[in-house]
C-alpha cells in the first residue's frame, strides 16, 4: 500500500482518517502515487478531482462486478463478444446485442433460448448474464437439476418458503439445461411455485433443448406445462438456435464424425450423426 511522505504528519493524518471514514479505499491506498504524479503533470485543481473521483469510482464498479460474478455462480467464463455468430448464424445477433443492453431486467422480462445440444445455449446464457452483473443487477446461474435438488432438499427440511425467496431475489435467474432430463410430479410443481413468484416480477433466462410442445413430457402434466409456460412466455423474447454442436464440429474435424450436424431440427435434437468406431490394435499385433 503507497503511503503519504510523512504518516506523522498532523495533515496527512488527518486525509488518512478522512479516507478512511468516507470508505475511499483505492484512493486511500494510491495517495501517494497520484499526488506524485498530479505535481509532475501539474495538475490543475480541477484535473486532481476528476482524477481521484473516476479513479475511486472504477475501482468500486470492479470490486462491485467481481462480488456479482462471485455471487452469480458461472460455472465458467464466457462473453457475447466470444460468441461465434459467423459459425451460429441462425442465432439472432440484433436481438441478443438488444438483450445485453439490459432492458428486459427493467420490465421484469423473460428469455428462452431453445437448440439442441452444443449449440451455446450456455455461452450466449452466461454471457448475457455477465453483461446484466456488470450493468449493477444481481444474477444467479444455476441448471435445472441443481435448482429442483435445492428445493426438493429444502421442502424435505422444511425450508422450501426461504428457499424459493432465496431464488427470487436476483434480478435476474438463469436456468440452464432445462428439458434434458424429465421432471417428477413434485420436481413440476415446485418449478412451478418459483416461476409463479418471479411472474411479472423478476426476470428468468432458461435454455432448453426442447421445443415448447414437448414441455408437457417434461413436466410430466399437460396442465401443468401450460401454466408455466403461460407465465413464461407472456412477457417474453425467445431465440432459436439450429446450427451443428460446436463440440461435434470439433469430432469432425478430426474425423471421428462423417455426417455433418447442421440444421438440426429441435423437435428431434437427440438425433445424432453416424459416429465411425476407432478400432484398436489386438494384444500381441495388427488391426484386423
Amino acid at each position: 500500500m503507497n503511503m503519504l511522505v510523512d504518516p506523522d504528519d498532523p495533515q496527512e493524518g488527518r486525509i488518512l482518517a478522512a479516507l478512511r471514514r468516507l470508505q475511499l479505499t483505492h484512493l486511500r491506498e494510491t495517495l501517494a502515487a497520484v499526488l506524485s504524479q498530479a505535481a509532475r503533470e501539474e495538475w490543475t485543481y480541477l484535473e486532481f478531482l476528476d482524477q481521484i473521483l473516476r479513479r475511486e469510482v472504477d475501482a468500486k464498479q470492479g470490486k462491485r462486478v467481481r462480488m456479482g460474478m462471485q455471487i452469480a455462480h458461472f460455472p465458467c467464463v464466457r462473453s457475447i463478444e466470444g460468441f461465434d455468430f459467423a459459425f451460429q448464424p441462425s442465432a439472432d445477433e440484433r436481438l441478443i446485442r438488444e438483450l445485453s443492453t439490459g432492458n428486459f431486467i427493467a420490465h421484469g422480462e423473460n428469455v428462452l433460448i431453445f437448440g439442441p445440444p452444443g449449440v451455446g445455449k450456455s455461452h450466449l446464457a452466461i454471457g448475457l448474464g455477465r453483461r446484466i452483473v456488470e450493468q449493477g443487477h444481481t444474477v444467479r446461474f444455476t441448471t435445472a437439476t441443481a435448482l429442483l435438488a435445492a428445493l426438493g432438499k429444502a421442502e424435505t427440511e422444511g425450508g422450501l418458503s426461504d428457499k424459493l425467496t432465496e431464488f427470487c431475489k436476483p434480478r435476474l435467474l438463469i436456468i440452464d439445461e432445462l428439458g434434458y432430463l424429465p421432471f417428477e410430479r413434485r420436481a413440476a410443481h415446485l418449478f412451478f411455485q418459483l416461476v409463479n413468484r418471479r411472474y411479472e416480477k423478476g426476470s428468468l433466462l432458461v435454455t432448453t433443448n426442447q421445443r415448447v410442445s414437448e414441455w408437457g413430457l417434461v413436466f410430466g402434466d399437460e396442465v401443468l406445462a401450460t401454466a408455466i409456460l403461460d407465465r413464461l412466455l407472456h412477457h417474453s423474447h425467445t431465440l432459436l438456435i439450429t446450427g451443428e454442436s460446436y463440440r461435434l464440429r470439433e469430432k469432425r474435424k478430426s474425423g471421428l464424425i462423417r455426417s455433418k450436424l447442421a440444421g438440426v431440427d429441435p423437435a428431434n435434437p437427440h438425433e445424432g450423426p453416424e459416429v465411425r468406431q476407432e478400432k484398436r490394435p489386438e494384444k500381441g499385433g495388427k488391426n484386423r
